[in-house]
């Protein structure tokens, strides 16, 4: 319902792409879990651990999809339980390489925006020109020669290498989606961050490595109160019309936690600057 209700609010809330499609970023991160504490966290022989994985609309970094798992779940399989919505993009990294689940997408009329892996098999059919100066290396139509991929994708996709302005890192973007410009399936990719940062901004600021309970509905019960809080947070801030990004506005709530101040003036504090997470009866160290 709290998904619900704060995708509602942020429809209109746009990527800085000329898009009117709906943008997913799918990704999982692990958690580290002690085996002998957490016996049904399967991980590996002498670790445990599990994983979130997500599916964010990148339209105000809401999670529309969750599935919590042991950590030796591989992330392929949550493709299957995905149900695909037509005309939608989801990007994803390389781990979600399966030619046989994209092709899926593929017939669902969804998109998708994935990095490919190196030694792909194939064979091009088209180039298109590219401006070189933003960072485009070459636009490509191509079919798969794989004596394997050509069958479970037998279908061209679209091939485009872009290289990063800032550390020169150079990737190969595969995607079914031949009318957008080449720029923007590369700024598709890059903002799949959004997604890293949504698991950073859980784990550091929901203490959800810290759990109360050992069992496996303490765990998953712990989760998903610390995203019922991370879109909590997000209706607060649509509701208010608070011109602050979700982290910024926790850690000012994190601060203010047993204060009684009114949510509005607390979160409208002057300046931009985010309130540092210390505790008022922390003495100095050093006086200087």
């Amino acid at each position: 319902m709290l998904i619900h209700e704060a995708r509602q609010l942020y429809t209109g809330e746009g990527l800085g792409l000329d898009l009117d499609q709906t943008v997913y970023a799918l990704d999982a991160t692990t958690i580290d879990l002690c085996l002998a504490l957490f016996p049904w966290a399967h991980f590996r022989r002498r670790k445990g651990a599990i994983k979130l994985h997500t599916l964010l609309d990148l339209q105000g970094s809401i999670p529309t999809f969750i599935r919590i798992t042991a950590g030796k779940v591989n992330e392929l399989s949550i493709l299957d339980e995905l149900i695909p919505e037509p005309a939608s993009i989801y990007v994803m990294d390389r781990g979600y390489t399966d030619f046989r689940r994209l092709y899926r997408l593929h017939t669902a009329k969804a998109f998708f925006v994935i990095r490919g892996k190196k030694g792909l098999d194939f064979r091009r059919r088209y180039y298109r020109p590219v401006d070189r100066s933003t960072g485009l290396i070459c636009d490509q139509t191509i079919t798969l020669q794989g004596p394997k991929t050509s069958t479970l994708y037998p279908e061209p996709i679209r091939r485009i290498r872009v290289q990063d302005p800032e550390t020169k890192k150079r990737i190969t973007l595969l995607t079914n989606h031949f009318d957008l410009p080449a720029g923007t399936v590369g700024d598709l990719y890059r903002s799949r961050w959004k997604v890293e940062l949504f698991f950073k901004w859980i784990k550091q600021h929901l203490r959800i490595k810290a759990f109360y309970g050992t069992s496996e509905n303490a765990v998953k019960t712990q989760i998903w109160i610390a995203i019922s809080v991370y879109v909590l947070v997000a209706i607060v801030r649509k509701r208010l019309g608070i011109d602050r990004d979700l982290y910024t506005l926790l850690q000012i709530l994190s601060v203010t936690l047993l204060e009684k101040t009114e949510i509005l003036p607390a979160l409208s504090l002057a300046g931009g600057t985010p309130v540092e997470d210390r505790s008022a009866n922390q003495l100095q160290l050093f006086d200087f």
